[in-house]
């Protein structure tokens, strides 16, 4: 890559989410990394700026102006946004990047918003070599990465390749994002008028490459609720659907894909969440999974919606500084492999999910790309996914951050531990 006026840019700085990366990024960026913040409001840039204390250039673009965008993108190295629902305001400064040959990070959890981006992008940002990294917070990098760790370690030890494998959110701690629920709400009106936008945001494969390249496995749900002896002999209690497994289990499966199904033939995967041990977690894991249905409903139907506008959490609210300090998140994912092995890989964190934890993850993906070029995975440009566009230079740099992200064998071919 050329040179460039900055490393790394930070789009959306003065949101919610986008102040707290700069944060993480003034206080963690090697020294002499060249970091400029961006958005629409010079005021505000100013303000933010005068917060951290820092003399970073400012860049003043608005999400519609394709010609700063692209002024944007072409003097720096790397872009990290925060700027959603990214199917209205995100697909401008992805593009701008793909050709510009300008790495690009974010939040997203949209499944019509990466797929939109794939079919635009893919082959551009190859041809230029930029790295378009969606989804590099709570979604999708735990489950990302901790399935990438688990694969590595099953190859190791010769034990095959993963076939059943399920995610389990063991404890969690933290708010939910007002900008999630945003996403969400424009994805729910823009499928109720699209039919084919819907077949495309409801299938599991709806990220894949190349869908008649993918294994017929049968039906790969979302929803499903599950006792925990189901996915690992030890495993009590029950488990329900996770709210944002319908999303990472196809950046999962597009991980898989673009690897040449390196994971297995017969990789089959799902995200649930653990609703304790007491005699009432099997009616907690049925609660959650009509209430997951429930949300998409009410936010679908007017008088509903209407109700719920008021209550849920609003675009640029989030928690309080203790309580961000005091969340926390423990995820294991369990597999078993084609030689009958059992594996088991964890991902912990500190920090609220959604914002503080997640800061950290998308702040370190950005500088992995800024910093870390030589130990970035050979795939070279395209639209990617955590582990296949950043993969161990971010796995190393979390540890480094104080991520728990290991693995452990369960039991061998015969069963014993």
């Amino acid at each position: 890559m050329t040179m460039r006026e900055h490393d790394i840019v930070v789009y959306g700085a003065t949101g919610f989410v986008g102040v707290l990366v700069a944060e993480y990024l003034a206080a963690h960026a090697p020294a002499g990394t060249r970091v400029a913040l961006a958005g629409r409001s010079e005021s505000r840039l100013e303000a933010v700026r005068r917060r951290l204390g820092v003399e970073w250039p400012l860049v003043v673009a608005d999400a519609a102006d394709s010609d700063a965008l692209a002024t944007l993108a072409a003097a720096t190295r790397v872009v990290v946004t925060t700027v959603g629902p990214y199917a209205k305001y995100g697909r401008a400064l992805a593009r701008a990047c793909a050709a510009a040959g300008t790495d690009y990070t974010d939040l997203t959890g949209e499944v019509l918003f990466v797929r939109s981006n794939i079919d635009e992008n893919h082959d551009l940002a190859r041809s230029t070599g930029a790295r378009i990294v969606h989804s590099c917070g709570f979604d999708s990098i735990p489950s990302d990465l901790g399935v990438h760790v688990l694969h590595q370690r099953v190859t190791a030890d010769g034990a095959g390749e993963l076939t059943d494998t399920t995610l389990v959110v063991t404890s969690m701690r933290g708010g939910v994002s007002g900008g999630t629920i945003d996403s969400l709400r424009h994805q729910i009106d823009v499928v109720r008028k699209d039919r084919d936008l819907r077949r495309i945001a409801t299938s599991p494969y709806s990220l894949s490459p190349d869908r008649a390249a993918e294994p017929d496995l049968g039906r790969q749900g979302d929803l499903v609720s599950l006792r925990g002896a189901d996915v690992d002999p030890a495993l009590r209690g029950s488990l329900a659907p996770f709210f944002m497994g319908p999303y990472n289990t196809r950046i999962v499966r597009r991980s898989n894909a673009l690897r040449q199904f390196a994971y297995g033939r017969s990789f089959r995967y799902r995200e649930t969440m653990s609703t304790g041990t007491s005699p009432l977690s099997p009616l907690l894991a049925a609660g959650a999974k009509v209430g997951m249905g429930a949300l998409v409903v009410g936010l679908a139907l007017p008088p509903t919606r209407f109700v719920l506008d008021r209550v849920l959490p609003k675009p640029g609210e989030g928690p309080g500084e203790r309580a961000r300090r005091e969340g926390h998140f423990t995820i294991d994912i369990y597999t078993r492999t084609t030689t009958g092995a059992r594996y088991a890989a964890r991902f912990r964190a500190k920090g609220d999910p959604g914002y503080a934890a997640t800061a950290l993850m998308l702040g370190e993906s950005a500088l992995a790309l800024a910093c870390d070029r030589d130990s970035l995975p050979p795939s070279g440009g395209g639209v990617l996914t955590p582990a296949t566009g950043i993969g161990d230079a971010l796995t190393d740099r979390l540890r480094a951050a104080g991520v728990e992200i290991t693995t452990r064998v369960l039991s061998d071919p015969s069963g014993k531990k």
